[in-house]
């Protein structure tokens, strides 16, 4: 199961721990992913998404096909 959003393309990103006497050692920062029920007005039905909850309340205000739209521009 891949950790990415399926709308913002959001993935996971790396970085370091760093401990008190400054020792580094690698970690993954996940992002927040949830499994989303949401209604598409256009197509009538619901579609499940793995969308972070950044991405949700950017859909709550846009709409799923907005950010569908916007998705393939910058993809292009």
């Amino acid at each position: 199961m891949s950790k990415v959003c399926e709308l913002t393309g959001t993935t996971v990103q790396y970085g370091n721990n760093v401990s008190h006497a400054n020792n580094r050692t690698r970690r993954r920062f996940l992002p927040n992913l949830q499994k989303k029920r949401v209604w598409v007005a256009e197509q009538g039905k619901f579609v499940t998404v793995k969308i972070t909850t950044r991405a949700l309340r950017t859909l709550d205000k846009k709409g799923y096909t907005a950010m569908m739209l916007e998705m393939k521009a910058k993809s292009k």
